[in-house]
């Protein structure tokens, strides 16, 4: 990430507002035609799927038939291996042990996920997504790891009530870049029922895009939150939740909060 993407000057800006994109063009105008044609689309998946799972599962297969290692957000095959590497490393400094048994929520293509799977001991790994498009990548990459006698379970979902899952089953619950795409709604559907599948010992951590200005969002894929809000919402739901400070240090632009039923240590 550039050095500067959690100045205190890009933590206010507001990316949807006229005078951001007026700024934005004029500075990378390679960037308008893509951004247009980006937009287009964007606005014909919205009113042919409404609702937002439908909308992003949408968006998700128009960018996995491009690259499925874009469409997780990584522009080249090293930074997919080192945002991968970034996300296990972190975890497994927090206490990620083989034998704990881990959700992976918006798995995609197995970016982390696959170190994870070899990480753990086997049946440990749970990933789920809303895209069909991006599972049926994860297991090109599970095949091409070899990873097939880790037996991880890949399952497709159409929302985040997590109501096939068993309780108090989970100790560690991971979403990287997933609420970065999701309306308040969906972020509160999570909340409301991740603390029945934790562990009383668990926990879940998710990243998402820290404004310190006005939330907003941009073409309905890219979502501002301020950290208040997020940290209240988990609270809302009976959850312990903390600001992850230590993780800011990473070349990650994105922010981190962690969430417990028992308080955080």
């Amino acid at each position: 990430m550039p050095a500067d993407a959690k100045s205190p000057q890009k933590l206010r800006s507001n990316r949807a507002s006229l005078t951001h994109k007026a700024g934005y063009a004029l500075r990378h105008p390679a960037k308008v035609v893509p951004y247009v044609r980006r937009a287009t689309r964007d606005a014909w998946l919205r009113v042919k799927h409404p609702d937002h799972v439908g909308y992003y599962r949408a968006v998700m297969a128009s960018d996995t038939r491009r690259s499925p290692e874009a469409a997780v957000g990584s522009k080249t095959h090293d930074r997919w291996l080192a945002l991968g590497q970034m996300q296990f490393d972190y975890l497994v400094e927090h206490g990620l042990r083989p034998g704990h048994r881990m959700l992976d929520i918006g798995c995609g293509n197995l970016r982390g996920g696959w170190r994870f799977i070899d990480h753990l001991d086997t049946g440990g790994y749970y990933g789920i997504d809303i895209s069909p498009d991006i599972l049926v990548a994860a297991k090109r990459t599970l095949t091409e790891r070899g990873l097939q006698d880790k037996l991880p379970h890949l399952t497709i979902t159409g929302d985040l009530t997590l109501d096939f899952l068993p309780d108090a089953h989970f100790d560690v619950v991971h979403a990287h870049s997933v609420f970065s795409h999701s309306p308040i709604e969906l972020i509160d559907q999570c909340l409301a029922h991740v603390g029945r599948v934790l562990t009383p010992a668990g926990f879940f951590d998710f990243t998402f895009d820290r404004t310190e200005g006005t939330e907003h969002q941009v073409l309905r894929e890219d979502f501002y939150y301020r950290t208040e809000t997020l940290l209240e919402l988990a609270g809302s739901h009976g959850l312990h939740a903390r600001f992850m400070a230590d993780w800011e240090t990473r070349r990650h632009g994105q922010s981190k909060i962690r969430v417990s039923r028992s308080p955080l240590p």
